[in-house]
């Protein structure tokens, strides 16, 4: 792939409609309108677990993959910000993930 076609990386915060598949190095900011119980995964480093909240802002909302210790940093109603997160696509959906260099930011705890 040439580097005219690589999916932008970018500093600049971005709406959930213009997350794309591929997308790394993405700030969004939105709130947490939903989060799954936590379940036990098998991922190719081993067992993990995961919960998957809904993050939406004014444009639309995105699958957010939290996992391990992300899971109890975020509740419903929270308003986040996500740094240098990474969008793929799993079973035809968007999916917003925040890995090893990536930071979660409270900016508005629930009531």
């Amino acid at each position: 792939m040439s580097s005219a076609n690589m999916p932008k990386r970018s500093t600049e915060n971005l709406k959930i409609r213009d997350l794309r598949a591929g997308m790394d190095g993405v700030t969004t900011t939105g709130r947490i309108t939903k989060i799954s119980e936590k379940m036990e995964v098998e991922t190719k480093f081993g067992k993990s677990h995961l919960a998957v909240a809904l993050l939406v802002d004014e444009t639309e909302s995105i699958r957010l993959n939290l996992w391990r210790w992300q899971i109890d940093l975020v509740k419903v109603g929270d308003i986040i910000r996500i740094e240098n997160g990474f969008v793929r696509s799993f079973k035809d959906q968007l999916e917003l993930n925040v890995g090893s260099k990536g930071k979660i930011t409270l900016i508005s705890k629930s009531r």
